[in-house]
């Protein structure tokens, strides 16, 4: 007899994973009003963005492993919960210092929230639903991102940075009691971990090539979207854009990302090979912030803008692939939630290192219009990394046919 079906709260997983990405996506809009207040440098703005991805780029793997010791359920809920006052407690920084140590706390609430919900949605549906839901969860990020980008421009002069950091810690915390009450336990599915050892868990992931090829191309492309997404708010302030105006522009940037994870779904549900839309999603990565940063489109800012939503649209057929590319390519069952801790190491290093290098690469050269040497670098780099994927998972395909 097969096991029930919960599509509904794999649809909550999905929430909640957007929950915890809007405590990233707070930070850009808030950026402006941190820089008048706190006087902050254009790099120290970078790394105040990256920061929250501490915990992540050092120990992502491992907090994949303690999530599954804790259960996938629970890991969600507590990392809800650690937002939730990492964020009621940023609302009274006063320091730069004390920013960032809260950032990085809150960098490991958010590991225990997503780490563990492509495994848990993957117990929660039917194997043939289940490319298109990991499409949908790969745009939890920037419906996250979106969502704090259009509310946060409207918020903050109003209300103040500060009640901004409350008012998601008190999501954060509705999100967790929700989870709690409605999403079921898989005790059985927990208890399978309880005969393979964390380290040989962790041996058998990191020996494996299809976790290393996956989760380098998702370092390749999160590191630049971060940088570009992330500073909008900042370049267009900078242009004389404010207000709604302001808020609706770098939203809808980050929501057309959705689109593309989404579209990833359905395009792997139709036969499209893997290798195929990442191809296309980091082709339109490097031709879109081309368009939009290099120094022939100055002076033509709605071309510009059109090249953000290329890059960031289309692009978005990265991150839904890849989460799918994780769930096929983890060596095992019981290796799915560390596959993904590793992804999300490599994808939190990129994110750390993206948004200070760019920043860095702008402050050097006085504007925004080397931005594509970086972006156009990543995707030839993210690019050949997917032929790899590919080629590893047509391996991978081969033996399980091959099998009687």
């Amino acid at each position: 007899m097969s096991p029930p079906r919960h599509d509904r709260a794999a649809w909550l997983v999905v929430l909640a994973g957007g929950v915890a990405a809007l405590q990233v996506g707070k930070l850009p809009p808030a950026l402006p009003a941190l820089q008048a207040e706190l006087g902050l440098t254009l790099v120290q703005s970078g790394f105040l963005l990256s920061i929250v991805q501490l915990a992540g780029l050092s120990l992502a793997v491992f907090m994949g492993l303690w999530a599954d010791g804790m259960g996938l359920k629970r890991s969600m809920v507590r990392g809800l919960c650690l937002l939730a006052l990492a964020s009621a407690w940023g609302g009274f920084a006063t320091s730069v210092t004390a920013l960032l140590a809260l950032r990085a706390i809150e960098g490991l609430g958010f590991l225990w929230v997503v780490l563990p919900a492509p495994a848990l949605i993957r117990r929660l549906v039917s194997p043939v639903q289940l490319p298109a839901m990991l499409g949908v969860w790969g745009a939890y990020m920037p419906t996250g991102t979106a969502l704090a980008l259009l509310i946060g421009p409207l918020f903050i002069p109003a209300w103040g940075w500060g009640a901004w950091w409350w008012l998601f810690a008190a999501v954060s915390l509705g999100m967790a009691a929700w989870l709690w009450r409605s999403v079921p336990a898989d005790l059985t599915a927990d208890a399978a971990l309880a005969g393979q050892g964390a380290l040989q868990r962790l041996r058998r992931t990191l020996s494996a090539p299809g976790p290393w090829w996956v989760a380098l191309s998702f370092g390749m492309y999160s590191g630049q979207w971060l940088a570009v997404v992330g500073f909008l708010p900042s370049i267009y302030a900078a242009a004389g854009v404010s207000g709604a105006l302001l808020g609706v522009l770098t939203a809808l940037a980050a929501a057309v990302n959705m689109l593309g994870n989404m579209a990833s779904g359905r395009l792997l549900q139709r036969a499209w090979a893997p290798r195929a839309t990442l191809w296309l999603g980091f082709g339109a990565m490097a031709l879109g912030s081309t368009v939009a940063f290099a120094s022939f489109t100055e002076g033509l800012p709605w071309l510009r803008f059109a090249g953000v939503l290329l890059f960031s649209g289309v692009g978005g057929l990265v991150p839904g692939t890849l989460f799918s590319l994780a769930v096929r390519l983890a060596p095992g069952e019981q290796q799915v939630t560390t596959t993904v801790g590793w992804v999300q190491q490599l994808s939190a290093l990129g994110q750390f290192v993206g948004p200070p290098v760019v920043a860095a690469v702008a402050a050097r050269a006085g504007g925004w219009q080397l931005t594509p040497l970086v972006s156009v670098g990543c995707c030839v780099v993210g690019a050949g990394l997917a032929w790899a994927a590919g080629r590893e998972l047509g391996r991978q395909t081969m033996q399980a046919q091959s099998r009687p």
